[in-house]
């Protein structure tokens, strides 16, 4: 099943239960799906990589807004963004934990002999693709400088 039709049926349950938080986050994601189809050059459907990447980038945004919402003393507006975070990560796949990036960073680092800050562009390339749907950019970048320092 593609994702759109998992997102249009979890929304007629949604609306069903009255789950306002839940409907608010499928909506984005049915939003963002659209707005991927229509850009130019694109084709109907979505690839899966696409969907992941959307996915991801709804998650960052609402965490980024929750962060921002904390930081000036709004815990009222942060938790339905977090609610909706977890709405939005039932479609993804499972993530990695922190250990099991750092490993396989680790791994990287080794099999192509790179070390000093200078490879860590070469190191983030190789890592992002690897690890890609698995876990987020700012986790793989944090685990390469500590590893590469």
């Amino acid at each position: 099943m593609s994702l759109e039709t998992l997102i249009m049926d979890d929304m007629k349950t949604a609306m069903r239960a009255k789950d306002t938080v839940a409907l608010e986050a499928l909506r984005a994601i049915k939003s963002g799906i659209i707005l991927a189809k229509t850009e130019s050059g694109a084709t109907d459907t979505l690839s899966a990589d696409d969907e992941i990447k959307l996915l991801q980038r709804l998650v960052k945004q609402r965490k980024d807004s929750a962060s921002i919402y904390t930081e000036q003393g709004r815990p009222d507006l942060a938790e339905p963004e977090l609610a909706q975070v977890a709405v939005i990560e039932k479609f993804l796949p499972a993530q990695m934990s922190e250990a099991e990036v750092e490993a396989v960073v680790a791994k990287i680092i080794a099999d192509n002999g790179l070390s000093g800050m200078g490879a860590m562009g070469q190191v983030m390339g190789i890592a992002s693709k690897e690890l890609a749907g698995q876990t987020d950019g700012k986790t793989i970048s944090t685990l390469v400088k500590k590893l590469l320092a």
